[in-house]
């Protein structure tokens, strides 16, 4: 149990501390939290000609934006058919499609801009923790194809050895509209790409409260005061009581995640012949992948997130990466880390906006493509460009629930269940 317990994408891109400027007395447009969303949005402003600010408790990146498993999935947790029933056909595939053109907007954003994160379309394959869930994945790839003609592709169990070398799963399904980067580095290109545009960002600096007014916002931070014409709240699974309204609609979940020493290169290759990144069905699942360079396993999931003990987390995963690669049990753990990601209560992302305050948040655990995505989607309705400031999943209210005040009380209770439901086979 030797390891360490920060990111193993800090190695390469270790969190970056600012040389220190004075707040800004005044400003166009101020942004709490600069991980992806905050950094996006306030790039997409300066270049808009903003005058941009940017506070962030932490150092820029500090949180899940350095902390997750560099999967660019962009996923909706509601299954397509679900949704179809939910809302009817015409939103279900407006709602999907935009998750390709958010996929589609990130591979074109770090190719223009020339950032060096790893980026590759590797495809995704989701193994059938259970027989019933290999029939579920097919019936929602038939769905999706005929709907979206996404390629997906059915990989009965005799032949998932080709996909990831495991007898755990009974088959599964390949996306290849999925692919992964080094997250790390992306959100440093993203900083570099916004420093160079003029924004200020103010690290290791706490917003404390804001105060509107008729020409705009007061905002109070540990650094000194600033005025904000308008005011944009980036904080996701890290919102604190600074703003009260977004941490009564954000979960807070944390996502806790391995990286193993390296690994022979055969061995790489015929654990994960094709480079994917790989993710699976059950309850308490699992994600993971090959690191960028292909010498280790990344490897996290939702197991463990009932507890905040850094070693009870570790034991909960790597029981996991044992269970599906047995050969695995002696080999050493680098790394082992965990971060919030931020879920809503109907486990859509959201930009929207209340009181004058705008909100880019609740990526429900895909905060690769949909932080950036949104978080462009909020900037666009402050500079008003209405038509590109529109969403498929506009109309759907950050929902609260009585007496939640922030705190996820519930939250091992919930990870407790779904566990049992894994024994019993639901």
């Amino acid at each position: 149990m030797d390891f360490k317990e920060t990111p193993y994408w800090w190695e390469a891109a270790p969190r970056p501390t600012l040389d220190e400027k004075p707040v800004q007395q005044t400003c166009d447009v101020a942004i709490i939290g600069a991980g992806f969303a905050g950094l996006t949005a306030a790039l997409t402003l300066a270049r808009a000609g903003r005058n941009v600010q940017v506070f962030d408790k932490q150092r820029p990146g500090e949180g899940a934006s350095s902390r997750n498993g560099g999967i660019a999935s962009g996923n909706i947790k509601m299954k397509f058919s679900t949704m179809v029933s939910a809302f009817g056909e015409d939103a279900a595939k407006k709602i999907y499609a935009e998750g390709v053109a958010a996929r589609e907007d990130l591979a074109r954003f770090i190719e223009d801009e020339k950032i060096d994160c790893h980026f590759k379309m590797t495809g995704q394959f989701t193994g059938a923790y259970l027989p019933k869930h290999y029939d579920r994945l097919a019936r929602e790839a038939e769905f999706l194809n005929k709907n979206l003609d996404l390629g997906a592709e059915v990989i009965a169990r005799a032949n998932q050895h080709k996909e990831v070398d495991t007898e755990l799963y009974y088959g599964g399904v390949v996306r290849p509209d999925i692919g992964g980067l080094h997250p790390g580095l992306f959100h440093q290109g993203i900083l570099d790409r916004a420093l160079e545009a003029g924004v200020t960002v103010h690290g290791v600096t706490d917003v404390e409260g804001f105060v509107k007014d008729a020409e705009g916002f007061l905002i109070t931070t540990s650094r000194g005061t600033t005025k904000a014409r308008d005011l944009l709240v980036c904080t996701n699974g890290y919102t604190g009581k600074t703003t009260p309204w977004l941490q009564r609609r954000i979960v807070p979940v944390p996502s806790q995640i391995i990286a193993t020493a390296p690994l022979p290169t055969e061995t790489m290759r015929r654990l994960m012949p094709k480079g994917r990144m790989l993710g699976e069905t059950r309850n308490t699942y699992h994600y993971y992948r090959p690191s960028p360079d292909g010498t280790c396993i990344i490897f996290g999931g939702r197991a463990g997130a009932g507890t905040d003990d850094p070693q009870e987390k570790f034991k909960h995963l790597h029981k996991g990466i044992v269970e599906i690669f047995p050969e695995l049990k002696n080999v050493g753990i680098t790394h082992s880390w965990w971060g919030f990601t931020g879920y809503t209560f109907d486990f859509f992302p959201k930009s929207v906006v209340n009181d004058g305050v705008h909100y880019a948040a609740g990526f429900c655990g895909s905060g690769v493509v949909w932080a950036r995505w949104f978080a462009k989607k909020s900037a666009m309705r402050i500079v008003g460009n209405s038509k590109d400031a529109e969403s498929a999943f506009d109309g759907r209210p950050a929902q609260t629930r009585l007496l939640y005040n922030g705190n996820p009380w519930f939250l091992p209770w919930v990870i407790a269940w779904y566990g049992w439901k894994d024994r019993l086979g639901l």
